[in-house]
């Protein structure tokens, strides 16, 4: 349970100074809003405790509590306002996935914030056209790879700001990319089987081990969620979203 629940006003989050939305308890007992905390963790690129630095080695499992604020009914969406890319009452989008190339609502962005894997997801502010295949800046297409600063251009920044670097065409730089894909796939793959044989051969031989054992099944739970991630990857068929997110996973 949160801290403070009985008190006769309602009680605030430390972080956003407000009333809590969807409200969710560490374990070292203090409370806060999922998306504060969950924004907190994913700055500062550690699980700590804003307020007595509590520090937690494996990002706790955050389960929250239903509010009246968190239910409201969806209010029509002003202009310039993006909707919810998974709500069927069309809520407000509050942030943007740059690796799911979707947009959240508060209740439906809630899985970044509780899931390890989708927490390490850039997130942005609401931004429309996320797969808009075009310089935002000379609205060309994006069809070149700039090697020097690993990013996507069009013919236009490749003649001003990115002018003298290393550039080659897209679609040749998503090949290299897919091959590479392809070599860690198999690597991933000798690397879990390598974890699985070593865990049954402690198990076998009973030795004293459950600390190691426990570590290692860890790592195998980590090592499958990456071969997943980068299987997918590579199936991606349109090479400028290939790229886009091959840059965002492989950072």
């Amino acid at each position: 349970m949160c801290e403070d629940t009985q008190m006769s006003e309602p009680p605030q989050c430390c972080i956003c100074l407000d009333e809590f939305t969807s409200p969710t308890s560490l374990p070292c007992g203090h409370c806060f809003c999922l998306a504060c905390i969950g924004e907190y963790w994913r700055i500062s690129g550690s699980c700590q405790c804003p307020l007595c630095k509590a520090f937690f080695p494996t990002r706790p499992q955050l389960e929250t509590q239903p509010t009246t604020r968190s239910q409201d009914g969806a209010a029509p969406l002003k202009a310039g306002e993006v909707p919810c890319d998974f709500c069927p009452a069309r809520r407000r989008a509050v942030k943007s996935c740059l690796v799911c190339l979707a947009s959240y609502c508060d209740a439906h962005l809630e899985l970044h914030y509780q899931r390890e894997d989708l927490g390490r997801h850039l997130l942005i502010s609401v931004a429309k056209n996320l797969e808009e295949p075009v310089c935002r800046v000379h609205g060309k297409p994006l069809d070149r790879f700039c090697r020097s600063d690993r990013t996507c251009i069009c013919a236009m920044c490749a003649q001003t700001e990115h002018r003298g670097h290393h550039i080659i065409p897209i679609n040749k730089e998503a090949a290299k990319k897919k091959v590479k894909l392809k070599r860690m796939t198999m690597k991933l793959q000798q690397v879990i089987q390598d974890r699985l044989s070593h865990v049954e051969n402690l198990k076998e031989t009973r030795t004293q081990s459950r600390e190691l054992i426990k570590q290692l099944e860890g790592e195998i739970c980590e090592l499958r969620r990456k071969h997943t991630e980068v299987e997918q990857l590579s199936q991606t068929e349109d090479d400028l979203h290939f790229l886009q997110r091959f840059l965002l996973i492989m950072t």
